[in-house]
């Protein structure tokens, strides 16, 4: 009998050992569909303009496949986490295509094209969070400062070059140009990125994790952290976008006030500030960056006396059109003019053209498209979500733990309100907010701060 025993011990251990190592071969897929989520995410644009371009139509939504792969293997394997969250986009996205087809545009493909956004992208956030542990987290962090050194000097070539240089060619290889219009003749440049607002994005994830390496995360060389942070200095005026330059503040002023909080990282904050004033320092002596700086300024000033300054971009551009969504609601149909009317290809499909059929805001384009009831509720729920992770990172940065936050400052200005029918901007936010929710999930093995 005891014999028995033994053979059942040994054989149970065995096949728990063999049940282990295939959630683990079948977990380390995902994550691998993950990093390619994200790398098609910072090249999908170069395979448009470059490599590709007689694909670029399709490769638009290169990354949906992967995601609808991801949260199919997620789902089949029982790993698709349970949130009200996930339940109320998907539950109100399907009744929305209904109406959509029904009630508004009648058009399925349109239809289909903007739910594709809560149905597959947005649901990913959490299959992130689910299948990344925080180690992965600051891997994903650790790729980023190096793609920043290769991406800066693709920065610098395509602001210095004529619009019909190949390093600026557009989607399609058009040979207009992919730069938008900047200061003194200079254009925005693209990046490896579709649209000049994948650089201006890129950049303010990057730099949450420069931060959060300068003042506790531990593992990065401090010699690739140094140009890394030089190439972000590089990139503000660069990019001659405002909307990087508050982007980073607003990570600084995060960090600031976690020194508020916790002492003990005062002394690395001046560190890396005195690093960045040097690196400043050092910048601008060369004609390269006072020329782009010039521009930037330039720009600075003309759009801030359109826009109103500093209330115009942080208020207006930050809260999308929030007041002017909700005093266009009374006069939407109450289902809305239906999903995908708002994005550039519904637009496409739709007309013909390119245009904004109901509103370049984020959330006056729910409203437009759901109608007051439904739009507002997923702007809630948006919001809400933000408020949770707020909650979440203001704890773990109490306990010492920076990382949370500092991914938090980037998370706050794309999740409530970023321009999701837009394709890049609906990666970084999938990105930063899988990223963000993955951040607090540690191996009760392995955890540790830093």
């Amino acid at each position: 009998m005891e014999s028995i025993s033994v053979r059942r011990a040994v054989v149970s251990y065995h096949q728990d050992r063999l049940r282990h190592q295939a959630e683990s071969v079948a977990t380390q897929s995902l994550k691998n569909g993950i990093w390619l989520y994200f790398l098609l995410l910072i090249f999908e644009g170069a395979l448009r303009k470059w490599v590709l371009p007689g694909l670029s139509a399709p490769l638009l939504i290169i990354r949906d496949p992967v995601a609808l792969w991801l949260l199919y293997q997620t789902w089949k394997r029982g790993y698709l986490p349970s949130s009200f969250y996930l339940y109320g986009f998907v539950f109100i996205t399907c009744f929305s295509i209904l109406t959509a087809v029904t009630l508004g545009h009648g058009n399925m493909f349109v239809a289909l094209f903007g739910a594709r956004i809560l149905l597959l992208h947005f649901p990913l956030m959490f299959v992130i969070g689910r299948i990344f542990y925080r180690e992965d987290v600051v891997k994903i962090g650790k790729i980023t400062l190096w793609i920043t050194i290769p991406m800066t000097v693709l920065l610098a070539l395509q602001f210095y070059s004529p619009q019909t240089a190949w390093v600026n060619r557009g989607v399609g290889g058009d040979m207009e140009g992919a730069g938008f219009a900047g200061a003194m003749g200079f254009y925005r440049p693209p990046g490896t990125f579709s649209f000049t607002n994948g650089t201006t994005l890129f950049y303010s994830f990057a730099a949450a994790f420069i931060v959060y390496f300068w003042l506790g995360g531990k593992g990065m060389n401090r010699l690739v952290l140094s140009i890394a942070t030089a190439c972000l200095l590089m990139a503000i005026p660069l990019s001659i976008s405002r909307g990087l330059f508050f982007s980073v503040a607003v990570t600084v002023l995060f960090a600031l006030l976690s020194t508020l909080n916790k002492p003990e990282f005062f002394g690395k904050f001046l560190l890396a500030g005195i690093i960045m004033a040097i690196a400043i320092g050092g910048l601008s002596f060369t004609p390269y960056f006072q020329t782009a700086t010039e521009a930037f300024f330039t720009r600075f000033e003309s759009s801030s006396k359109v826009e109103g300054g500093l209330e115009g971009v942080l208020l207006d551009r930050y809260l999308g059109g929030l007041i002017g969504a909700l005093g266009e609601s009374g006069k939407q149909p109450f289902f809305g003019y239906g999903l995908g009317l708002g994005t550039n290809v519904g637009s496409l499909l739709l007309t013909g053209g390119v245009y904004y059929l109901i509103s370049e805001g984020e959330w006056g384009r729910l409203v437009g498209e759901m109608g007051p009831l439904l739009g507002i509720f997923i702007i809630f729920l948006r919001i809400s979500l933000c408020v949770k992770m707020s909650i979440a990172s203001y704890q773990k940065m109490r306990a010492g733990d920076l990382l949370p936050w500092l991914l938090l400052s980037f998370g706050l200005l794309v999740i409530p309100q970023g321009q999701l029918s837009q394709p890049t901007a609906l990666g970084f936010c999938v990105m930063i907010g899988g990223l963000l929710i993955a951040s607090f999930h540690t191996p009760k093995r392995t955890a540790r701060r830093g």
